[in-house]
């Protein structure tokens, strides 16, 4: 009876784990690893960039751990998240710019506003349309997509496996009722520095 108790409590423990893994929780880049294009070495050292900038983001003002964003793809650093000071989104980006082995910097940080609960619930609704339309589409890897929406505004950052589905992607963006625009940072796969083989 005990080793039939242990065995059923080892295999829930065990068998989540071999359902596929997302990278979100291992390692933190928000792309399933099985749909991942990256090779692995890329991933973690993604996921090292994205700790270290995340560790030293949040040592610099714990405040910006609820209201900044960043993101590492193949080397390129992603930022989106609103701060109160145009000095403070600089501050951000020099950061970024010190982390070791980063290849390029984009900031879509956003100088906040006074808060519009109405802004933000629609923002809320555009992401998830979106996230729905990517999800639904056989076309379109939506796993390999980051979406966030501010003031209207979609910004998708992710891996393409090909133009077409780069296009797709920002089609369907354009397409949701009241976008007023669409900040894509899409990396195609022929683009990554070492592809999976």
């Amino acid at each position: 009876m005990k080793s039939r108790l242990f065995l059923t409590f080892f295999l829930i423990l065990i068998l989540p784990n071999c359902a596929g893994v997302s990278s979100k929780g291992l390692f933190g880049t928000g792309v399933s690893i099985a749909f991942d294009p990256r090779s692995v070495g890329t991933q973690i050292d993604d996921s090292i960039m994205q700790k270290n900038l995340s560790a030293r983001i949040l040592l610099s003002d714990k405040a910006y751990f609820l209201s900044v964003k960043s993101k590492v793809l193949d080397g390129r650093i992603f930022l989106t998240g609103k701060v109160d000071e145009a000095e403070e989104k600089l501050k951000l980006t020099k950061l970024a710019w010190e982390t070791e082995g980063v290849r390029s910097v984009r900031n879509d940080i956003k100088i906040r506003d006074k808060f519009n609960l109405q802004q933000s619930a629609k923002d809320l609704l555009i992401s998830s349309q979106l996230r729905t339309a990517l999800v639904l589409s056989k076309s379109i890897k939506a796993a390999n997509y980051q979406i966030d929406t501010y003031k209207k505004k979609i910004y998708i950052y992710g891996i393409a496996m090909n133009s077409d589905e780069k296009e797709l992607v920002i089609n369907e963006a354009k397409e949701i009722l009241d976008v007023e625009d669409v900040i894509a940072s899409i990396i195609l796969v022929e683009n990554l520095r070492i592809q999976k083989n």
